[in-house]
């Protein structure tokens, strides 16, 4: 059995954040309705059409859900939605605009007052008061914002991350916050109101570089995809293949190791101007082109072959096409199926181990695929729906 098999998790959500948030929850058996506009759904389904027709955000993080479509602004849609809130639902997640879910009674204070039980999440840009409650907010903002991409990119630019790692530190905290509500829950049998922000999520993710700039301190310099404050850490090219080897040291013993069977210069070892990680950092620019000479013979396997001898951390630079054929993925069977409108699709297994059975894997929903079922549990007939259908409300 999964462990949050007969949870009800109900979402008003779009994007990234909330419903990566979600699917985790669904991955684990929970129950998640999804509410969605009707004739357009979520706006992630039309970011791009890269999965064989469908958004390849959309097919990421919905995965294993019901599509609900209402109207929530029609008074008819808007009152079903709340019997589904205050009869089925254990969970509410939010991440519409600041303001929308109170103004449709679904924020803590209005549910909690008929459900004490209820566990709201509301996720949004920048937290649920102050002066930038109302901004709006998107990853790449949200990046600029927490500081990130001040520390990423080269000297000469900065950055974003490749990956919407704003959205997705948010989902992560609402899944940890809301696991830790339902432990809560079952021992005091009161849920609780979890408010969930982008910049706070990033902020803590980016703690490293502002403690590294306490007081006024210079911050980690942009070093593309080397490491700010350890050296050598980062790509290194081998001349012979035009490849690219990204390795990485981490104490003196593999300096050591690193000069005599790497570089094939074990003298290196005892030169003052790299003797410690500080040094280094001092004379990064001098010690990259003696790398860089001593890699110039060298393939990328013939590199690798090196630092695997000397047990220094090492690692290919793949590219996305790369990782879909990733041996360790497929050593330890990480991929599966999932169903989708356009037919079986390959899925990554959520981190974790599955020895009694996998996560649950259902399908990605056809917008408002699961509306006729969900309004028959809430007891309406064939004609009430096609009613509501007439007056556009689902």
């Amino acid at each position: 059995m999964q462990p949050l098999q007969g949870l009800t998790v109900v979402t008003l959500e779009h994007a990234i954040a909330a419903p990566f948030a979600t699917r985790q929850l669904a991955d684990l058996g929970a129950r998640v309705i999804k509410i969605e506009r009707p004739g357009v759904g979520d706006f992630a389904r039309g970011y791009d059409q890269r999965v064989r027709g469908m958004a390849s955000h959309f097919v990421w993080t919905n995965r294993s859900k019901e599509s609900l479509t209402l109207d929530v602004k029609h008074p008819e849609a808007a009152r079903l939605l709340r019997r589904l809130v205050l009869e089925k639902a254990d969970v509410v997640v939010q991440n519409l605009a600041p303001g929308a879910a109170a103004r449709l009674g679904m924020d803590y204070p209005a549910l909690s007052g008929h459900k004490p039980a209820i566990i709201v999440c509301d996720i949004s840009g920048y937290g649920g008061d102050g002066p930038y409650r109302d901004k709006k907010a998107y990853d790449l903002l949200i990046q600029s914002e927490a500081g990130f991409v001040s520390v990423t990119g080269t000297a000469d630019e900065p950055c974003k991350a490749g990956a919407s790692i704003a959205d997705i530190a948010a989902g992560m905290y609402a899944f940890s916050n809301i696991l830790a509500a339902l432990i809560e829950r079952s021992r005091t049998g009161r849920g609780r109101h979890i408010d969930i922000s982008m910049l706070e999520s990033l902020t803590e993710w980016t703690s490293y570089p502002l403690y590294y700039a306490l007081d006024g301190a210079a911050p980690p310099p942009r070093t593309g995809a080397a490491h700010a404050t350890i050296y050598p850490y980062g790509p290194f090219p081998t001349g012979a293949d035009g490849g690219s080897v990204m390795l990485g040291l981490q104490n003196e013993r593999e300096w050591v190791n690193f000069c005599e069977k790497v570089l094939m210069q074990p003298a290196l070892a005892l030169d003052p101007r790299f003797s410690g990680n500080a040094q280094r950092v001092a004379h990064r620019e001098v010690l990259h082109a003696l790398i860089v000479e001593a890699c110039r013979p060298l393939t990328a396997p013939q590199l690798i072959e090196r630092l695997e001898a000397a047990q220094i951390a090492n690692a290919r630079v793949n590219t996305m096409h790369e990782v879909w054929e990733h041996p360790q993925l497929k050593a330890r069977g990480r991929w599966r199926e999932v169903g989708s409108p356009v037919g079986p699709l390959p899925a990554l297994l959520p981190p974790g181990s599955w020895d009694d059975g996998d996560p649950r894997l259902d399908p990605v929903p056809a917008l408002g695929q699961h509306t006729e079922a969900i309004l028959a549990e809430l007891g309406l007939d064939a004609a009430a729906i096609e009613a509501l259908r007439a007056e556009a409300a689902i």
